[in-house]
């Protein structure tokens, strides 16, 4: 049977975040076929607002006919009559053969009417960040929307309902780039990772009070205490980068993923939270919850996958944008910026390339910038006495004699927009400007970052979390 979503349902979806195109909602009512499930509703920019991508009049946005040209090999998703179903067959035939199918849900498309939609929009306003709101709003022009499990929760029916708490991470880029293309006054991007300058700039134009100290180096580095390290940089200051969810409710962290945009509980409060889940003394459940994060982190492998994808983008922005005027068969702004007499020859070597070799470079370029923007949910689930059986992976906490289901997925994996390479560059620039005039003296930061007490028990517990193998074979990883 079709679904169709009317405006007596909106009352059934709550908030649980958004991104720059998306608002996503989590189901609250007791239909069997919607528990555990989230909705993916798309947003529309409020006039003046920047527009990446050319919407048509009925409100549905489609790919250009140069986007169709970048994605022929995948004849799906070019004859997609709109967007949203041209970015779910992205996520489909794209990304989950790159990812693995075990880790990523493309989701299904629902039709949801106008009424529901400008309900929806009623419902959350309040819940919104003003700055998300003055930016986007629900598009009540579209007529579907994703429907998509909830990664925060495990299934209902897997073993019995018990208590499930997870974190969202956000890695960011984890290489520095090494591309022969990046000009010898941006070589500071070859030094200090893409995250940590883009932390410069926004706290440089207040977009952010205080400095991240997470080096998305150190999480995919490899190393035990460095992803642990990684771990307590991003709980000490989440941003949009950590969130953490018990039962599928946001107990920690942002809810709309912009910068300073945080509910943060106090040290004590998420202590008392955390008392259902980590069974220890107080004042020790949240460094030993951080060190499970760490550690399964580090043990699932995951990154490793991630970080290859990543490296799609072998010849840097700064590269890959001559590529792309290519590929449009636009003269190139950024040659034309140079110069005729200061074009280098491997500029020049750039625009020699065939179409089909201008091709590949962008379309790398944007599947590792989905890469490097992505989400990735890790939910929890602690035994009881009586559980004997799960398909899940497993990790032995030792400190607290416990051991946790777990299930890792992708999320948040969407196509970007081929004309954003212009503003990829545009911000690369800005970026590297910015952490060369504070090399140079010319800005200063001020950054006080205050670690609340409860941290200071985050320390290096060895060997206190182990792989729980042994007790049962952790043969799936993804539900």
């Amino acid at each position: 049977m079709e679904v169709v979503f009317e405006q007596k349902d909106a009352s059934d979806w709550i908030y649980r975040g958004e991104g720059a195109a998306n608002l996503v909602l989590a189901y609250n009512g007791s239909s069997p076929a919607f528990v555990g499930k989230v909705l993916r509703i798309q947003k529309s920019p409020r006039k003046g607002s920047p527009r990446y991508v050319s919407e048509t009049k009925d409100g549905h946005s489609s790919l250009t006919s140069d986007e169709c040209r970048l994605w022929k090999e995948t004849e799906d998703l070019v004859s997609a009559p709109t967007r949203e179903i041209a970015e779910q067959l992205y996520v489909q035939h794209v990304i989950t053969p790159l990812l693995g199918p075990g880790h990523v849900d493309a989701g299904i498309r629902v039709h949801v009417s106008r009424d529901f939609l400008e309900s929806v929009e009623k419902n959350v306003l309040c819940q919104r960040p003003s700055w998300r709101v003055d930016a986007a709003q629900v598009n009540t022009l579209c007529h579907a929307a994703l429907l998509m499990s909830d990664h925060s929760v495990f299934p209902r029916g897997s073993l019995k309902d018990q208590v499930s708490i997870s974190v969202e991470i956000k890695p960011k880029c984890g290489f520095l780039p090494f591309s022969k293309y990046i000009s010898e006054g941006n070589v500071i991007k070859k030094r200090i990772s893409r995250f940590r300058m883009h932390q410069s700039l926004k706290f440089h134009e207040r977009e952010v009070s205080e400095i991240s100290e997470y080096d998305p180096l150190d999480m995919f580095s490899g190393s035990k205490d460095r992803v642990r390290k990684a771990i307590k940089a991003l709980f000490v200051t989440p941003q949009n980068n950590f969130r953490v969810f018990l039962n599928g409710s946001l107990i920690y962290g942002g809810l709309g993923g912009g910068g300073d945009s945080i509910s943060h509980m106090s040290g004590e409060a998420f202590e008392d939270v955390l008392r259902s889940v980590i069974r220890t003394d107080d004042g020790l459940r949240t460094s030993n919850f951080l060190h499970l994060v760490a550690e399964t982190v580090f043990r699932s492998g995951l990154l490793d996958r991630l970080l290859k994808i990543q490296k799609l983008d072998v010849f840097d922005i700064e590269g890959a944008i001559h590529a792309y005027y290519n590929f449009i068969s636009q003269p190139c702004t950024v040659c034309g910026d140079l110069g005729e007499d200061k074009v280098s020859d491997r500029y020049k070597y750039l625009h020699s390339l065939s179409l089909d070799e201008s091709l590949k470079i962008v379309r790398d370029y944007l599947i590792a910038a989905t890469a490097k923007d992505l989400s990735m949910m890790i939910c929890f689930r602690p035994w009881e006495e009586e559980d004997v059986e799960s398909s899940y992976s497993s990790v032995f906490l030792k400190s607290t004699n416990q051991t946790f289901d777990y299930k890792a997925s992708f999320i948040d994996l969407d196509m970007k927009p081929l004309n954003k390479m212009e503003r990829y560059y545009e911000l690369d620039q800005q970026i590297v400007s910015c952490n060369t005039d504070i090399t140079n003296g010319e800005h200063q930061l001020d950054n006080s970052v205050s670690i609340g007490a409860y941290i200071t028990a985050y320390s290096d517990h060895s060997n206190t979390v182990e792989d729980a193998s042994h007790a049962r074979d952790p043969t799936v990883m993804g539900a």
